[in-house]
């Protein structure tokens, strides 16, 4: 669908006055402040310090997709399970198992991403590899840590959120962290922390301090002496990327969802977003967040086809910017999130598919690829930085299956001259 909506209009609805959309023109404010920099330019600091100076494009690749394109960034999942016993596996090849099963090489099914590679080559090959080849290809390596869930066994929502609490579970988890953090050393990585985990802490409980939590406790070595709640959870793996990784940029996530309103899938003109947006702000910067260098936001976990023809949902987003759930609605929340928090936006797990597919497994239809390419001003204008396009789940569009869409619209995107922060 083409969008009929000018600048000005577009402007109005995202609350700017004289045609001027979302920040245009910003300042020079840094991205490490802690809220209310509506005249900072967020993701121009933080692309700065990156070394960039214009809105960044990346995917979750296959390596035939990663060599069509001069892709920015590059991203992969750290997920799957936590090592046996109390600490991590020093072998892959010797005592180290992992869900019960053997980690050497021969015996399969080991679920530690440590230990996903050659067992004579010592733990973490896998991220080390990856970031080696990103680094090749001109591209930023991202890894969206994803082990609590997976780590701790409990189902999602509230009874994960409560294993924070137990001591066990979170000496390990903090253990893994820190491994991945040494792996990524002093390069430069993006490192994006507990898709959903966060937002379901905030439906459990609105106040972070009150969810007991074992952090000093469950890792004297660097977080001692902070909140043994979730709020001292998220400040802590802060400060170990602080630590171990001191080239990476590390930020939280911020779910559509976590007040119990879930804003991209709203349709009242009466809503007011910017309130829930700074719930959720606030919410974060207790959990360390406002030590963060960025926030990491998402469109939907799925292509708003697989919704329309499985569940029978309607999960597209208007491109006219008329009918809500539309754009310019999530980018109003967006940059009310951002700016409330000082952080600029990684826009992550952008659905992959476009609406020339067929509906199928794997060539599911979606409009976020071809609108959010199309209208990188208004990303930028938003606080955005960086645009992670992938598959959130196996049976989804990927860039391997989409007939092509995204790699040439990357392409052509970085065959120009891009598009600069804060337009």
């Amino acid at each position: 669908m083409k969008n009929t909506l000018g600048v000005v209009a577009l402007a109005a609805l995202l609350g700017c006055s004289g045609g001027q959309i979302l920040g245009a023109g910003g300042g020079s404010g840094g991205s490490g402040g802690s809220g209310g920099s509506t005249g900072a330019c967020l993701a121009g600091t933080f692309l700065s310090s990156l070394g960039k100076s214009r809105l960044l494009v990346g995917a979750k690749l296959e390596d035939a997709q990663a060599n069509q394109a001069s892709w920015d960034v590059r991203y992969q999942y750290i997920s799957g399970g936590l090592f046996d016993g109390a600490n991590p596996c020093a072998s892959c090849a010797m005592a180290c198992s992992a869900g019960g099963k053997s980690c050497a090489n021969g015996a399969g099914g080991c679920p530690w991403w440590g230990c996903y590679q050659y067992d004579q080559v010592p733990p973490g090959a896998y991220v080390r590899e990856f970031i080696t080849a990103a680094k090749a290809k001109g591209s930023l390596p991202m890894f969206t840590y994803y082990q609590f869930l997976q780590g701790s066994g409990a189902a999602e929502g509230p009874m994960q959120v409560q294993k924070a609490n137990d001591a066990v579970f979170a000496a390990k988890y903090l253990a893994d962290f820190r491994v991945l953090l040494q792996q990524i050393g002093s390069e430069k990585a993006i490192v994006h922390v507990e898709p959903d985990l966060w937002g379901y802490a905030q439906r459990f409980n609105p106040n972070p301090h009150s969810i007991p939590a074992k952090v000093a406790t469950a890792n004297a070595i660097d977080c001692l002496g902070m909140e043994e709640s979730f709020a001292g959870l998220g400040k802590c793996m802060v400060a170990m990327a602080r630590k171990y990784a001191p080239g990476a940029k590390i930020g939280l996530h911020a779910n559509a969802w976590a007040t119990g309103n879930d804003v991209s899938l709203n349709k009242s003109a009466s809503f007011d977003l910017k309130v829930e947006a700074e719930k959720v702000a606030d919410y974060l910067k207790e959990c360390g967040g406002a030590d963060a260098d960025f926030l990491a936001v998402e469109a939907s976990d799925r292509d708003a086809g697989f919704y329309q023809v499985v569940r029978m949902q309607d999960r597209f987003w208007d491109a006219t910017n008329v009918t809500r759930p539309h754009f310019a609605q999530a980018f109003t929340w967006a940059k009310a999130l951002a700016e409330r928090l000082g952080k600029p936006l990684v826009w992550w797990q952008l659905p992959v598919g476009n609406m020339a597919l067929t509906n199928q497994p794997l060539k599911y239809r979606d409009n976020r690829v071809d609108y959010l390419l199309g209208h990188l001003n208004e990303v930028a204008a938003a606080h955005g930085a960086i645009l992670a396009f992938g598959a959130g789940d196996a049976d989804q569009t990927n860039p391997a299956t989409d007939n092509g869409n995204l790699v040439a619209k990357a392409k052509a995107y970085f065959a120009g001259t891009g598009q600069g922060p804060c337009p």
